[in-house]
């Protein structure tokens, strides 16, 4: 089957592949279900964010484990829960983007290690299988936090098991695991105090609770959201001259392929396509939709981010469409990535924007991941970066606090020897690879990183996403942000106000050097600007201007 999100049965085939004992095409059923109610909450998932920066993505990346553990499994059917359970668990895991998605891939690995060598599922094995998902995913963390996905699985499982002592059905097991999840989420800000402070439940135990409620509506035969609209067919969809005629400002081509939510609404799609660009055309079939645009360079992201509100993208194509015209090869863009022999130490780089890889790439990186905020790389991605590299020592410098432990699995599923520095951004990234020792050892590479990310400090200055007040810092939507070391510490009308609030909770006597990364939403003029400014008003300090090329972040700053 190529599409995953096919027509859902009707309600007398639901009742056969749903009764008790469940079997593989019944646990499909459920995984389908609860991937597609997610599909529908995902955009308000994203929105649970604590802080009101633009990265709440956790419902995108649980909806992408989700579709990766589903297309592994559908490709592999069998009525053996057992199998079905296990090509889950192993499609979750090498799909897996983002801390929420790394521990749902956990708990789906534990959850497909009960159901192994049994045929069917019955209310026992599913509570078994509840119970193992808990207990993976709460290894699977160094430092367990409760009142995260961690205590919502819990709690569901806690349901399961008093649902078992009341010798009850798996449907009514299901409707005690949904309504536990249900409390369990809202009282995560009673045990997570910055939840509380930002208004907001967790967002990973978000995710898992509308997986659940997923299941437990198709058991109710209740409506997902699944898409009911008609186009005309895709092979209708030309995209042959799309390089004929470019107007001016259409940098960039995008192609997306989606399944749209049940109230996808094709006039409002394409009026608010208009607003981002131009050539705009829109093909269905077999109930997958393309989309194709052209755009300015600064909003050729935001078709992508559009359409994931509407529905699930299931795949992006993004042409450089004024390199294609000027006859460019691809591979006069290639980095001079650093060559490794077999033996050495190679090192791969997440890296958010094309100016920052330039860089990672000149301080000798052999393979660069694109990736980032909002953009955080799978397992499966991260590993075939390293794989087939000529040596089977590896370091790994996930530059992002939300693609660590993505990286840490990349490690595991590879028999290579793989160090992971736990570098939370570029500046990070860079001093790791300033220290890098051609000649040492992986274990000397590692201690030097390891030493070397502790001696800088970032700031990085964006634009709030929502009116919130954390730690003391008021901030109202669109006002500009500033972050030191991932706390909020000020809030602003301007960028330079930004700048100099951020300066003042940094400690700059112990600092020499200054270093601004500049993003897609400020020019290099404006950046300059901001330079003759912070030079007037530190002549002491050495500051440096780059271009990062990162999006949504105006400002990403080294202090050394």
């Amino acid at each position: 089957m190529n599409d995953i999100y096919r027509t859902l049965p009707d309600e007398a085939e639901r009742h056969r592949l749903l009764q008790s004992p469940l079997n593989g095409d019944g646990l499909m059923l459920l995984f389908e279900a609860g991937l597609l109610w997610l599909t529908t909450n995902q955009q308000y998932v994203n929105s649970l964010n604590v802080f009101p920066v633009p990265d709440g993505d956790t419902g995108t990346n649980m909806v992408l484990t989700m579709q990766a553990a589903f297309a592994e499994a559908d490709q592999n059917r069998s009525t053996n829960v057992g199998v079905t359970g296990r090509h889950f668990a192993q499609g979750a895991l090498m799909g897996a983007r983002g801390n929420s998605g790394v521990i749902l891939s956990q708990i789906w690995r534990g959850f497909s290690r009960a159901l192994d060598h049994y045929e069917t599922m019955d209310t026992g094995l599913l509570m078994r299988a509840m119970q193992e998902g808990r207990n993976t995913a709460y290894k699977g963390v160094v430092r367990p936090v409760e009142g995260t996905i961690l205590t919502v699985m819990k709690d569901m499982t806690a349901a399961a098991e008093k649902a078992l002592k009341e010798n009850t059905s798996l449907s009514q097991m299901l409707v005690a695991i949904v309504a536990a999840g249900d409390e369990s989420v809202k009282r995560t800000p009673e045990l997570l105090p910055i939840l509380k402070q930002a208004g907001v439940v967790d967002s990973g135990g978000m995710g898992l609770f509308y997986i659940f409620e997923g299941m437990l509506r198709m058991l109710q035969g209740l409506p997902l959201d699944s898409s009911g609209a008609v186009l005309r067919p895709l092979a209708e969809l030309d995209l042959s001259n799309a390089l004929e005629e470019i107007e001016e400002g259409q940098d960039y081509e995008v192609v997306i392929d989606f399944a749209p939510n049940g109230n996808f609404n094709l006039e409002n799609y394409y009026d608010r396509l208009s607003d981002i660009g131009t050539s705009i055309q829109v093909g269905e079939g077999d109930g997958i939709y393309r989309m194709h645009i052209h755009t300015a360079l600064d909003k050729r992201y935001e078709p992508i981010a559009y359409t994931e509100s509407i529905g699930t993208v299931k795949k992006i194509m993004m042409e450089n469409l004024q390199e294609q015209m000027n006859g460019h090869a691809k591979d006069e863009n290639k980095l001079p990535l650093a060559a490794v022999n077999p033996g050495e130490v190679a090192v791969v780089a997440v890296s958010p924007g094309e100016g920052l890889s330039r860089i990672f790439a000149s301080l000798g990186v052999a393979a660069i991941v694109q990736g980032g905020q909002t953009m955080n790389p799978s397992v499966k991605e991260l590993v075939a970066a390293f794989e087939n590299l000529p040596t089977d020592k590896i370091i790994i410098l996930p530059n992002n606090k939300n693609i660590f432990l993505a990286a840490q699995n990349a490690a595991k599923v590879s028999a290579k020897k793989i160090a992971v520095i736990p570098t939370r951004n570029a500046p990070q990234g860079f001093a790791a690879m300033l220290r890098l020792i051609p000649d040492g050892t992986l274990e000397e590479n590692e201690a030097s990183m390891l030493e070397a990310i502790n001696e800088v400090h970032t700031g990085e200055i964006t634009i709030a996403t929502r009116s919130v007040e954390i730690e003391g810092v008021e901030v109202e939507k669109g006002q500009v942000i500033a972050l030191y070391d991932g706390k909020l510490v000020s809030s602003a009308a301007t960028i330079e106000g930004a700048i100099d609030a951020l300066f003042q909770q940094a400690n700059l006597d112990a600092i020499e050097r200054i270093t601004f990364f500049y993003g897609e939403g400020i020019t290099q003029q404006q950046v300059n600007k901001l330079g003759d400014h912070v030079r007037e008003k530190y002549p002491d300090k050495d500051l440096e201007i780059h271009e990062g090329g990162q999006p949504h972040y105006q400002l990403i700053i080294a202090f050394e």
